[in-house]
């Protein structure tokens, strides 16, 4: 019989394990037991996954192998093999919960497609620890990813927000993090309210809460860190208005010679709203 908390290993099945973030100490006991009990351990870095197992004081049992972004498509297929033939394979990433904008989804696929058993310990997790710390409301929340690269595609991401009623977390790089900001003050409002969560659980873990364009100001100087950022989401004032300055797009441009619905089609561009709702937007409008 198993202790109540202690890790089950049962054989034939994917384990995702949420790693500590910063502080070894925040590690479950079955991590623990995973680590030293485990077939196969598959983790982002190595290297990092033997620093862990030291700062643990656990010593790895079983084979452990590379799996990141870039061997992710090539390592699946023999992980679900040796799943499928009786292993326990503990999958862990260098902080946080696997598959959460880390390696892991295309593995969890694999398994579920194949009928294998896959199962989670669960840990830290950068965007609840940010919700929480956020002062923002996290009733209802989304997550998207790590902000876009590009400065088109990110303004375009930025715009599909303007609208959004829920809080919204996601990831960035420091180096963009300034940039990022200042983009989101233009496209979703100086004033919107957001909170910039920097080292999180580690020593020099940081929270700035602001409006947008504060924020903005205080990352020009540079940040450092893994960077988790919570945006507020719109009010339905915010909604409405958007929904406003896009039917008056469409309908300046009709006025200028282009057809309806191609001025529908480009004001719609960029932003949550259909060509379809911009259209019948404008009728109503025209109507009175």
């Amino acid at each position: 019989m198993v202790e109540e908390g202690r890790f089950a290993q049962v054989s034939g099945a994917l384990v995702l394990a949420g790693t500590p973030m910063g502080q070894p100490g925040d590690a479950s006991p079955r991590l623990r037991e995973a680590l030293a009990s485990a077939d196969i351990v598959a983790a982002e870095d190595t290297r990092r996954a033997r620093s862990l197992a030291a700062a643990l004081e656990v010593t790895i049992g079983g084979r452990l192998l590379s799996y990141y972004d870039h061997v992710e498509a090539q390592r699946a297929p023999q992980l679900v093999e040796a799943i499928d033939d009786g292993a326990t394979v503990l999958l862990i990433t260098d902080a946080g919960m696997p598959s959460v904008s880390d390696p892991g989804f295309r593995l969890v696929a694999a398994c579920a497609e194949a009928g294998l058993r896959v199962t989670c310990l669960p840990g830290p997790s950068a965007v609840t620890t940010a919700l929480a710390l956020s002062a923002l409301p996290s009733e209802r929340f989304c997550f998207d990813g790590f902000a876009p690269r590009k400065p088109g595609a990110r303004r375009d991401w930025l715009a599909s927000l303007r609208s959004e009623p829920r809080t919204v977390v996601f990831f960035e790089s420091p180096h963009r993090l300034a940039v990022t900001l200042a983009d989101a003050a233009e496209v979703l409002g100086a004033d919107r309210r957001a909170a910039v969560c920097r080292e999180l659980t580690k020593t020099y873990e940081e929270v700035r809460r602001g409006g947008l364009a504060e924020l903005a100001d205080w990352a020009a100087d540079g940040v450092k860190g893994e960077i988790t950022v919570v945006v507020a989401g719109a009010s339905a004032v915010d909604t409405e208005a958007d929904l406003e300055s896009v039917v008056a797009q469409a309908s300046a441009l009709a006025e200028s010679g282009v057809r309806l619905k191609d001025a529908c089609e480009q004001a719609a561009a960029g932003t949550p709203f259909s060509r379809r709702e911009i259209y019948e937007a404008v009728l109503q409008f025209r109507r009175g």
